[in-house]
């Protein structure tokens, strides 16, 4: 027990010392600590200082820095104030300058001003004075002198304006004349239309003479079943292996025909079966009519028609005009009339339609009383054709056309009917009457060469300049034109024109 309690008191008084020791420890330790502590913080504080005099240091600069610069900037500015001052300065005084000299070149001008308001007056007291002298001399007021210069020049101006027109008017003339023919002579170039002769019958070929006594009939039955169905005279003569359709009318003449062949070939000819291949071949010739007349209408490149006026169109394809067809006379004259149109400049649409339907009256002229450009203006106003067709239909063969458009319809319809081969009885007198025409022309002594020219309208004849001078020449021209008129016949009237030329040839060795 009692070494227990040693044992105890031994631990606890070691205890004891060893916290009085640790105690004594820590509080070295920490003050060593609180030392190091205390160490840093002046060392913070004494690089505090450092930093802060560093900064003030560089503010100072900074601000310095800009001062100066600010401080130069002011300078700069202050001079360049002063120098702008300078130059206001010196430019008041080039203005002062300046309105001085102004003032005084205003008190020169108002000096000269009234002098030349005094020499003014003067002179026209010196015009009255001259003007009263000139009157008293020649009798004769101011008015009365500028009324009778104004007539003299008036006069004087009227002969010359007249003159001028004159040449103005020889001159376009010519070159009129010169186009025109120019135009007339491409348009021709350009247009080569087939050109076809009808008569009043025609021939139907038969494949033996047994058919001729088909045709005819028992007792003629057969035959004048025909003429009565379709209107014509069927001959049937000598003439081998044909038969003969006689009729002015070409449609029926047309339709016969169509009917006859389809007879010939179905062999059964009777009454009953006559009257059923005329009412085909009617069809057939009104199937062919309006297809005539839209081809035309292809041809010239017009549409929109009336079908009623396509038909009466396609029935012109069975008219002739003096042996000329009628339908292709019309799209003659149609492509004709547009072709000069275009080189005119006037309206090509009103002129290809007016020349289609220029003879539309032909195919009704049977039908109706009256000449044909009043049928074709009619039929054109009932089937709504526009006024200058209509006018161009009805004016094509009147000598005072009202617009530019049925003067070059009326121009085309008398080149396309008037042109070589045109015509059936053309072209057989035509080198005829060419040649009569240089013949005419060749007789006057002193002719030299002579050319029939423009399908027999213009003769040109060359002289000789040494045997026939420049009087001589007009005198030949009547004369060669008054000959003409009494011994050739020729439609229209003839030019003749006289050209005598003198030539000087040199050569150059």
């Amino acid at each position: 027990m009692a070494t227990l309690g040693l044992f105890v008191v031994a631990v606890l008084g070691a205890l004891g010392i060893g916290v009085v020791a640790g105690y004594f420890l820590y509080r070295q330790a920490m003050g060593k600590r609180l030392a190091e502590a205390e160490a840093r913080v002046r060392e913070a504080e004494r690089q505090a200082q450092e930093e802060r005099k560093r900064l003030l240091l560089e503010a100072k600069e900074e601000a310095l820095k800009a001062k100066a610069a600010a401080e130069a900037e002011m300078r700069e500015r202050r001079r360049e104030v002063q120098r702008l001052e300078a130059r206001l300065a010196s430019r008041e005084e080039a203005l002062e300058r300046r309105a001085e000299n102004l003032e005084r070149r205003e008190r020169a001008l108002a000096a000269k001003e009234k002098e030349v308001q005094e020499a003014l007056a003067r002179a026209e007291e010196a015009k009255r004075q001259y003007l009263k002298s000139l009157e008293t001399l020649a009798g004769l007021s101011v008015n009365e002198a500028r009324d009778l210069l104004l007539r003299r020049v008036e006069g004087e101006m009227q002969r010359e304006l007249a003159r001028r027109a004159w040449e103005l008017e020889q001159q376009w003339k010519e070159e009129a004349n010169e186009k025109a023919r120019r135009i007339i002579a491409v348009a021709i170039h350009r247009l080569a239309a087939d050109v076809t002769a009808e008569s009043t019958v025609t021939v139907i070929p038969i494949p033996n003479e047994e058919m001729k006594g088909r045709l005819i009939g028992r007792e003629g039955r057969n035959i004048r079943a025909i003429e009565q169905a379709t209107g014509v005279d069927l001959i049937i003569d000598d003439t081998p292996d044909a038969v003969t359709i006689s009729c002015f009318d070409p449609i029926r003449r047309e339709v016969a025909r169509v009917a006859l062949q389809k007879l010939i070939q179905d062999g059964r000819i009777h009454p009953a079966r006559i009257e059923e291949m005329v009412a085909r071949a009617q069809q057939e010739v009104e199937e062919a009519i309006r297809e005539a007349g839209e081809q035309a209408l292809f041809a010239v490149g017009v549409s929109g028609l009336n079908p009623e006026l396509v038909r009466l169109l396609g029935m012109l394809k069975y008219r002739t005009s003096y042996g000329q067809n009628v339908l292709k006379h019309s799209i003659e004259v149609a492509l004709l009339a547009g072709m000069m149109a275009a080189e005119v400049g006037a309206d090509v649409e009103t002129c290809k339609l007016g020349g289609l339907l220029h003879d539309i009256g032909k195919a009704l002229s049977h039908e109706y009383e009256g000449p044909h450009t009043e049928i074709g203006a009619d039929m054109a106003a009932r089937y709504g054709i526009p006024e200058p067709v209509r006018r161009a239909i009805m004016e094509h063969h009147d000598d005072q056309q009202g617009s530019v458009e049925a003067f070059l319809v009326a121009a085309a319809d008398a080149i396309s009917a008037s042109r070589p081969g045109a015509r059936k009885d053309t072209l057989e007198h035509y080198v005829k009457r060419l040649e009569a025409l240089e013949a005419a022309a060749s007789s006057f002594p002193g002719v030299e060469k002579c050319y029939a020219i423009q399908a027999g309208r213009e003769v040109r004849v060359m002289v000789k300049p040494q045997e026939v001078d420049d009087i001589q020449a007009a005198q030949l021209a009547r004369d060669i034109a008054r000959k003409i008129q009494e011994t050739v016949v020729y439609p229209g009237q003839v030019k003749v024109v006289v050209i005598r030329e003198t030539r000087a040839v040199e050569y150059a060795r």
